[in-house]
């Protein structure tokens, strides 16, 4: 049984609301990759804006992680992913920064130089979507009770009394992702040009 204090549980909830915000951004991003010969432009913007919630979301597992293998008791009392869940959480994580690095990378290069991140970048896809979506069906349900009971103002005063500032927090997070991937899409502009061209879609 999972016995969380106002500490963990805050930070349950906060993590919460990246997951949640990560679920919807991947789902439109999930779109584009369908499409992508027409929709490259949105692909670089919902990749880059991503990046906000995503690293919302690192730092506040990384935390609960850093906690509760430093012995702290409350943490602890609040326990850990199933064994399952912990063995597969390295791959979720270094997938996600692989699939984030040759992305942002791609940017750097021009097509018809940028091949062996293409391909790099289409076969960490692969992995981390197989992880990812173990993942995301182990945590989607306790992450909307989660943020539903902040919405609903269910919960330890203690707690309440940040509900207000986890989305706002996430909500940032989303602002600055996408307010870096203005100049983030006028660098892709030729890898966008590309998929659009008879050449880009053909391959």
């Amino acid at each position: 049984m999972r016995a969380h204090s106002a500490r963990t549980e805050a930070n349950a909830r906060l993590t919460s609301w990246a997951g949640l915000a990560l679920f919807v951004l991947l789902a439109a991003q999930g779109v584009t990759i369908l499409q992508i010969h027409r929709l490259g432009a949105a692909h670089v913007v919902l990749g880059v804006a991503l990046l906000g919630p995503l690293a919302v979301k690192l730092a506040s597992t990384g935390w609960r992680f850093a906690r509760y293998y430093r012995g702290d008791a409350e943490y602890g009392q609040a326990g850990a992913p199933q064994p399952l869940l912990r063995l597969l959480a390295p791959v979720v994580v270094a997938s996600t920064a692989a699939v984030c690095a040759t992305g942002v990378a791609l940017l750097a290069v021009t097509p018809g130089h940028g091949s062996t991140l293409v391909l790099l970048h289409k076969a960490t896809f692969t992995v981390w979507f197989g992880a990812t979506a173990v993942h995301v069906l182990a945590y989607l349900v306790p992450a909307l009770r989660w943020s539903g009971a902040d919405l609903a103002a269910r919960g330890p005063a203690r707690v309440l009394a940040s509900r207000t500032w986890r989305p706002v927090i996430v909500g940032a997070s989303i602002a600055i992702g996408f307010g870096a991937a203005v100049p983030a899409l006028a660098w892709a502009h030729p890898w966008v040009h590309w998929l659009s061209s008879s050449r880009g879609g053909d391959q």
